[in-house]
């Protein structure tokens, strides 16, 4: 079919939609396969030297496709973006067979994982930065915001399907984590290669190596920072003060502002700022970031929220809890598929700014809601928040990609669809250092007296008791994220052998632990929402931004 057919936007749609739906999956399926991971290649999680490698499985894809996504947004534009996408769909495919074939056990298993993610987050970049650019080449404005809807909503709607289907997938076995890319990415890149023509402006030129260069490093150093200083530092609760993090912070800081004098010297920058000059295109982008910043935060904060404290509650084991945390997530991603596709149709129709500024205010309102639930809620309410929370996002997604691809010139498409994908993915590693540092901020207050109080209530001597509550606040929250009870590890089987049975049978049973920890999560959920809330508000307030 050639792309002069009818049909073919609807081909280059479906398939572009496919090849967004499998990076973002890929993006979250891992998130909460980790604790089946951990175990299949016997790897302990939550020991002080292994947390690195956590931070690295969960944020190593984000991190990567963060940073390469407008360089190959600007290879789409010089080169062809179909070319550049299907490119992305084989070595995605490739990859995820070289991870489910992992050989190594321990810290060697976690390295491959690590590395092969990163190699994946290149095919994963390649689909995200030119699919947007592959719509907007194919359809008519008329139709342009119904097409990207449907893409950004798949985008979006794939982070929470990545948590249903990893939690289903890991209790089967830890590797079809990756098997279930394989025959997808089979199917699409055959199926890309045979059907998607290159339909845009080719713009020949060459790469801004410097510009590449600094902007990798630059957000590399920034984004590692923000990620290790959530981890404790000499007798700190959390890194901010550690030399490798201030240096990481300051100095990423430093070279991206450098990558800035770059980009307005050299003649074909890869990161076009001069399309800043539109007020429409900023606040488009920095409605993006914001929202993407508190969309990651409630993922994190759903996560730890559920397999850490109202599952085990509710009777259910902690070996079970990924599978049954993605299920009942669910009413979020049906709220994404609602709206989404309806919001881009109707944003064609009747302009994409409100519909986008409204989405935000639902989201805002959403995370009111959930302020206010108790820690143990009735599933109901909480099933109806989290819904309008997608439904808020659906309500925005669609017309703010509208808004940002539809205020550059058609040689430029490449490079904006970069930029607005850099954006989101920098959103969504920015998120995990925002919100676990005020988490962590909020648990240091009252979680060491409330652990105190609570494990002396059951005859463990003062002194253990006390060091244990004496341990940083990070610990307890990764294992309430991994949806692990730390109580045995963190006691030891000296401490709880010298105990009544009954008691050492309490402290390790599925009760005790969330209990414990309910409260001081809930003074830390009310920092972290209170600040997605605002968050939310202002990319509602950027979203209504328009050229003067």
């Amino acid at each position: 079919m050639g792309a002069d057919h009818p049909r073919y936007k609807w081909v280059a749609l479906t398939n572009t939609t496919l090849g967004i739906l499998l990076a973002t999956i890929n993006s979250s399926i891992v998130l909460i396969s980790l604790p089946g991971i951990f175990t299949g290649i016997r790897l302990d999680p939550l020991q002080p030297a292994n947390v690195s490698y956590l931070l690295w499985m969960l944020m190593g894809y984000m991190l990567v496709t963060a940073v390469l996504v407008v360089a190959l947004g600007r290879l789409g534009d010089m080169w062809g973006r179909v070319r550049i996408y299907n490119a992305g769909f084989l070595i995605f495919t490739l990859t995820s067979v070289i991870l489910s074939l992992d050989p190594f056990q321990g810290a060697g298993g976690a390295l491959w994982l690590i590395g092969w993610r990163i190699a994946q987050a290149v095919g994963g970049a390649m689909l995200m930065a030119n699919s947007a650019a592959i719509l907007t080449d194919a359809f008519p404005a008329r139709q342009r915001g119904m097409a990207l809807g449907v893409n950004m909503v798949a985008g979006i709607a794939g982070s929470f399907v990545g948590l249903v289907l990893g939690g289903a997938l890991v209790t089967w076995n830890w590797r079809s984590v990756f098997w279930v890319n394989v025959p997808i990415g089979i199917i699409g890149t055959v199926w890309a290669y045979k059907s998607l023509h290159e339909t845009g402006v080719r713009t020949p030129g060459r790469m801004d190596w410097w510009g590449n260069l600094t902007f990798a490093v630059g957000l590399t150093a920034l984004l590692a920072g923000i990620t290790y200083g959530i981890q404790p530092y000499g007798g700190h609760t959390m890194g901010w003060t550690n030399p490798w993090v201030l240096a990481g912070l300051i100095g990423g800081a430093a070279v991206l502002a450098l990558f800035c004098v770059i980009e307005t010297k050299v003649a074909e920058p890869m990161f076009p700022l001069r399309l800043f000059r539109d007020a429409a295109f900023a606040g488009g982008n920095l409605a993006a970031l914001l929202g993407s910043i508190a969309r990651g935060g409630l993922q994190f904060m759903l996560i730890i929220w559920l397999q850490g404290i109202w599952l085990p509650l509710h009777g259910y084991d902690y070996a079970d809890t990924p599978l049954w945390a993605g299920i009942y997530m669910l009413p979020l991603t049906v709220g994404f598929l609602v709206a989404g596709p309806v919001s881009g149709y109707l944003s064609d129709k009747y302009g994409a700014r409100l519909f986008a500024a409204a989405g935000f205010v639902v989201m805002a309102a959403s995370f009111a809601g959930l302020l206010a639930l108790p820690t143990d809620f009735g599933y109901g309410l909480f099933a109806l928040l989290v819904f309008l929370n997608g439904l808020g996002g659906g309500l925005f997604a669609a017309p703010n990609t509208s808004i940002i691809m539809s205020s550059v010139p058609a040689e430029a498409r490449g490079a904006a669809s970069g930029m607005r994908a850099t954006f989101q993915n920098a959103g969504m590693v920015l998120s995990m250092g925002v919100f676990f540092s005020l988490m962590v901020a909020g648990l240091s207050g009252s979680l060491p007296g409330t652990l105190t109080s609570g494990l002396t209530a059951q005859g463990v001597p003062a002194g253990a008791a006390h060091t244990v509550a004496g341990l940083p606040p990070v610990g307890v929250l990764f294992a309430a994220f991994l949806g692990y009870n730390p109580i045995q590890h963190l006691l030891g089987g000296s401490i709880l052998g010298g105990l009544p049975p009954e008691n050492a049978a309490h402290l390790t049973g599925r009760e005790f632990f969330p209990h414990l920890i309910s409260q001081p999560f809930h003074d830390g959920l009310v920092v972290v929402f209170s600040l997605a809330i605002a968050m939310s508000l202002a990319a509602a307030a950027a979203s209504l931004i328009r050229r003067p």
